[in-house]
């Protein structure tokens, strides 16, 4: 079984995250538990330092409280295109127009791309990443709300 950081973050996601804090285990439990369950070591440890790192990109965003001037345009590096394919670019530029991301929010989504350290990112994985982003940032609830929105319904219509 292959199975890389993004497929622990998302385990993660769906059971632990977005739950009760009171309910959640400790990281030692969690660890035991991934492995119980089939993830290497290696990936369970990857997944925990990302989480880490969000809550530090989180806040340190926050504090620095600089946004990018409003109708500014993103021009991405030759790596930044390799990495996220059309539908991915063309998915976070939906998201800002329809206000579920803004400038900062899209950087430290890009940010978290790229600590993945996967070669390419679909666009399955690029929502649950926004997801993930959104559910770390403070004062993001509607966002947050509106893309859990969208990634369960996309999951509906294909399970339909």
């Amino acid at each position: 079984m292959k199975e890389n950081v993004f497929d622990v973050l998302l385990y993660l996601f769906e059971n632990y995250i977005d739950t009760d804090e009171a309910s959640q285990p400790d990281k030692d439990a969690l660890e035991t538990e991934l492995e119980r369950v089939g993830f290497p070591e290696l990936e369970i440890n990857k997944a925990f330092e990302w989480l880490d790192s969000m809550t530090v990109v989180a806040e340190d965003r926050s504090a620095e409280n600089e946004s990018s001037p409003v109708g500014a345009m993103r021009f991405y590096t030759e790596q930044e295109m390799d990495r996220l394919g059309v539908d991915c670019r063309g998915y976070l530029l939906f998201l800002e127009q329809v206000g579920v991301l803004d400038a900062d929010t899209r950087e430290i989504v890009i940010e978290r791309v790229f600590a993945l350290d996967e070669h390419e990112i679909d666009l399955e994985q690029m929502k649950w990443i926004v997801l993930m982003v959104l559910f770390y940032q403070p004062g993001r609830e509607v966002a947050y709300a509106w893309m859990e929105d969208l990634v369960f319904e996309d999951m509906e219509a294909v399970i339909h």
